[in-house]
Formats: C-alpha cells, structure tokens, sequence
C-alpha cells in the first residue's frame, strides 16, 4: 500500500476526480484528496482558473501543503492540471517522498527552485494537442529527474482523466487509470 495525496484540478473536487481516487483506494492504496477550494466546483476550465487566479497560485500551493500535515513522508503527490502544481512542489520539497503523478501538467524542476531528487519517482500524462499544457515543460521535467516516465496520449483533450466532465477519454482514462497503479504498486 502507498499513501498518495491527489489534488485536484481547476474546476474543483469533482465527482470524477473523487471517481478516480476511489479506484485507486479499490487498487490497494491508501488516497486522500483534500479540497483546495472549500466545496466550490465550476462548470468549466476558465471559471475555475479565474477563480485560481483571484485566490492566487500561492495560496493553492499553501492548501496543498497544509493539507500534508497528517501525511506521512513517504507520500506520493499526485495533481491533476492546477493539482500538479502542488503535488510537484511537494515531490520535490517535502523530506522523504515517494514520488509524483502529475496529470495534465508539469513543469520545469528549477520552478520550484531545486532540481528533481534523485531518490523520487515522477510518471506525467498529458495530451499531444492539449492547449493548457507545455509539452516542451513536462519534456523538460521528465528529462531532468532522470528515471521518469512521460506518457502522451494522441489527443487534444485535458481533462480526459475526469469522468465527470465532457472531455472525458474512457480508453486515455483507463490507460492513465492502469499505469498509474501500476507505478504506486512498484513504489509500495
């Protein structure tokens, strides 16, 4: 078993992203997924980044790291989009962690001012065409930290790992779904 906290994304703790933590849970392992946004969801990607943005990036990155108080260190910091922003401050910040799972998202190490650590374990999943993505980032990120695992699905979706939004990819979902246990059982 590996304690994983999983952040979620812009539009807020959506019925999909606590789908998704529920199977993960049902894959042995033990998820927490706190909401960063007091209950808040929006109907769509640029409501809730603007709503990001009047609480700003920091204030997201701070919840996110209180919400590791009880945590173990040896974490694995899971995000989806604006989640990945604080799941991989505190993969690569937070003494003792396990590794990251960065969903739609990712950016350069040297964002967060240090380098990848060695000693953690990265996987990033994001789509070839997806506007709210840097795929030359998370290129970058994975390039840095070494033995990481990039994997792009041949589409211009960016959510697709939501079951509960209309971009929703059942086959890049279930594939996200497969790989991500599967590099939390290597971990555990």
């Amino acid at each position: 078993m590996t304690h994983v906290i999983l952040f979620h994304h812009a539009q807020g703790l959506t019925d999909g992203v606590a789908e998704f933590a529920q199977r993960l849970r049902d894959a042995g392992h033990d998820v927490v997924v706190p909401d960063l946004y007091d209950g808040l969801t929006f109907d769509s990607i640029d409501a809730g980044v603007a709503h990001a943005e009047k609480l700003g990036l920091e204030t997201i990155i701070e919840r996110g790291t209180q919400a590791t108080d009880a945590l173990p260190p040896d974490t694995v910091y899971a995000g989806f989009s604006l989640g990945s922003l604080p799941a991989q401050k505190l993969a690569q910040t937070r003494p003792g962690a396990l590794g990251a799972l960065l969903y739609h998202g990712g950016v350069p190490a040297g964002s967060f001012g240090s380098d990848w650590p060695g000693t953690v374990a990265l996987q990033v999943h994001v789509g070839s065409g997806d506007e709210w993505v840097e795929l030359d980032d998370a290129e970058d990120l994975v390039d840095e930290a070494g033995a990481a695992e990039l994997f792009i699905y041949p589409t211009g979706g960016h959510l697709i790992a939501d079951s509960s939004l209309e971009e929703y990819d059942e086959e890049f979902a279930e594939l996200i779904l497969e790989r991500s246990i599967q590099f939390l059982d290597r971990l555990g």
